[in-house]
């Protein structure tokens, strides 16, 4: 199976680099904790030395001297509780930092990724790694790692311990089991790796499936797609089944070689006390304190390898998260040749995209774009939105009125030629607002009706919220509410109808104040009553800016101060309304066609002018107000 154009994964050597990064960055917090835990293993290991004294007195019939071990015994206890928790306290705040650092860089990075790169990984691979992986990181960081650096010092110090009982207690542990745990271990990580990785990717691609036929559930029962798409899906799931399958067999293998080096270890241990112990080497107390000691070790050193199953799964997903956080901040803007124009020859009104031209200027220049290589979308568009004029984009479905509209908002990069706004690329604008896109579909957050104002002018006044709302009709529907501004929408609150949320983002427009806006279809989600109130509110909040304006009714596109007509990826016609209709061409073929079915509706067949891109199953528009450079959440 051919897999999608994923996002990027960090290799091995990026991660360490990350993580050794992160501890260089804490190094005082590193060694704080380390030498709590330290100590927390050092109180744990005196029990069984002080254990082996009772067995000696016990074995010499004697209860004199007993009270100070059982003393001792319950200081260590206490000492081990209280070392632990400081120790393991500051594991969890370094681990935390790192796992803020990284979310935080990752949904950064993640925000800022044009939009045709995560459209050509898919957006399951995305959601997986802000969802799957970076919960697998933040378990891993909240228990396997704090848990794992407490059982490896304990290891550490209990062969240190059987060492210092005798020698030689502590070379039979090590060549009994000390190899056969190695060779396991070196075993287990060569072959979990690269399950571990086909495990996130399969994951990833049954949510990329399972996305894909839950958004295009229409088009799949209009066309009895369905059974087709459940076994495609059921395929993903059967990936992902084989490698919890995989993963699962190899797990059981391991804990089952271990299992014979605890055998192995624990039964030289006891041969070399009972010959010990026989040479008069050592007490019966000391045998018995190596053979706690090695005992100890079992929950410890069991620990360190089961953790190292979820530390390996949580480094492949860290790796995951690194790729996507390691990708620069924002593109290098391009400038590529401009090709040849194919197709008939297109007037162009005569505004120069150099840097001295009037605010708002846009200019495109033998733009081409593609979905997928080799199959062009637009082929050599050229087209000038002079400074504060208004232009409608217009024609069949698969036209690429979309695709262009969302070129020039910057939203994609053109795979040749060139977009500028006032003589400088779109994707290199000042900081300023410049750009301002609004579709059909309109997402509305989880707050207050300030809040979401709010997300286009963060600093905006109450008197200018309601400045706007007026200026889109929504004034008079919030001041009905006992809460006014404070009036809770989206989730749990309002459920707001495709009118209101669409007058909410005009809304937005007007609050964010951009040079040059664009609007895609903006009035489609609205029935006829609500479409003339969107209509109204647009031309409302984009006089006097310059307006591009992909329409959804020939008579919005008969209001527009220039029309341009695409068909194929091509500009066939431009023009104002008159001139067209006058012509007689393609644009008069649309506009009485649709003058017919608007004055005869039930005999009106649908029309070719209203609907988007043919490419609409790739370009799906995107639900929020967005700007030059930001990409939708």
């Amino acid at each position: 199976m051919t897999e999608p154009h994923l996002l990027p994964v960090a290799d091995t050597r990026r991660t360490r680099t990350a993580m050794r990064g992160v501890l260089r960055a804490q190094r005082t917090q590193v060694w704080l904790a380390l030498a709590a835990l330290l100590a927390a293993a050092g109180c744990g290991l005196a029990a069984a030395p002080l254990l082996g004294h009772v067995v000696d007195l016990a074995a010499d019939r004697t209860t004199r001297g007993l009270a100070w071990p059982v003393v001792l015994l319950a200081a260590a206890a206490v000492g081990q509780g209280a070392a632990s928790y400081v120790g393991l306290r500051l594991v969890a705040q370094i681990g935390e930092r790192f796992l803020a650092a990284t979310r935080e860089r990752f949904v950064d990075r993640a925000l800022d990724l044009p939009l045709e790169r995560v459209e050509r990984g898919g957006s399951g691979d995305l959601t997986s790694r802000i969802t799957e992986d970076i919960a697998m990181v933040s378990d891993a960081v909240r228990s396997a790692v704090p848990e794992f650096v407490s059982a490896a010092l304990v290891i550490v110090l209990t062969v240190a311990g059987l060492a210092a009982l005798d020698w030689r207690f502590g070379l039979a542990a090590l060549v009994a089991a000390v190899p056969i745990q190695a060779a396991t271990t070196r075993w287990y990580l060569r072959r979990s790796a690269p399950i571990y990785g086909e495990r996130r990717r399969s994951a990833a691609g049954e949510q990329q499936q399972l996305l894909d036929t839950l958004a295009g559930a229409p088009t799949v029962r209009a066309f009895g797609l369905a059974d087709d798409h459940v076994e495609r899906l059921g395929h993903r799931v059967d990936r992902t089944i084989d490698a919890i399958a995989a993963v699962t067999y190899l797990q059981t293998r391991f804990f089952g070689r271990l299992n014979i080096a605890e055998l192995t270890g624990l039964a030289a241990v006891l041969a070399t006390g009972f010959w010990l112990v026989h040479d008069g080497a050592v007490s019966i107390g000391t045998a018995s304190a190596a053979a706690l000691y090695f005992a100890n070790l079992f929950s410890p050193i069991n620990a360190v390898l089961m953790l190292l199953d979820t530390l390996q799964s949580a480094t492949a997903s860290l790796a995951r998260l690194i790729g996507v956080a390691d990708l620069p901040a924002t593109p290098t803007p391009t400038t590529l040749p401009a090709p040849t124009v194919a197709g008939p020859a297109v007037p162009t009104p005569a505004v120069a995209g150099a840097p001295d031209a009037p605010a708002g200027s846009l200019v495109a220049r033998g733009v081409r774009y593609s979905y997928q290589p080799g199959h062009e979308v637009l082929h050599g568009l050229d087209l000038t939105v002079p400074a504060g004029t208004s232009v409608a984009l217009v024609g069949p479905s698969g036209g690429g009125k979309s695709t262009l509209a969302r070129l020039l908002a910057g939203l994609h990069r053109p795979d040749a030629g060139t977009i500028h706004l006032d003589g400088r690329p779109v994707d290199a604008t000042s900081p300023a607002p410049s750009i301002t896109l609004v579709t059909q579909e309109v997402y509305v957050f989880a707050g207050t009706l300030a809040e979401d104002l709010r997300l286009a002018a963060p600093d905006a006044s109450d008197d200018a919220l309601w400045a706007a709302l007026t200026d889109v009709g929504l004034a008079a529907w919030a001041r009905t509410q006992p809460e006014g501004l404070a009036t809770v929408i989206g989730a749990d609150g309002h459920d707001l109808d495709a009118t209101k949320a669409q007058q909410l983002a005009l809304a937005r427009l007007a609050l964010a104040d951009p040079t040059v806006a664009i609007l895609d279809e903006a009035t489609a989600e609205a029935g006829s009553a609500g479409a003339r109130l969107l209509e109204t509110a647009a031309r409302q909040v984009t006089r006097g800016r310059t307006t591009v304006l992909v329409a959804h009714r020939l008579s919005q596109a008969a209001t527009a101060e220039h029309i341009v007509v695409l068909d194929g990826g091509h500009i066939v016609e431009q023009g104002t309304h008159d001139a067209l209709v006058a012509t007689g061409g393609r644009y008069a073929q649309l506009w009485h066609a649709w003058s017919a079915s608007r004055a005869t509706p039930s005999t009106a067949t649908p029309s070719t002018a209203t609907s988007g891109d043919g490419a609409g199953q790739r370009e799906r528009d995107i639900p929020v107000t967005v700007r030059v450079g930001e990409q939708a959440p």
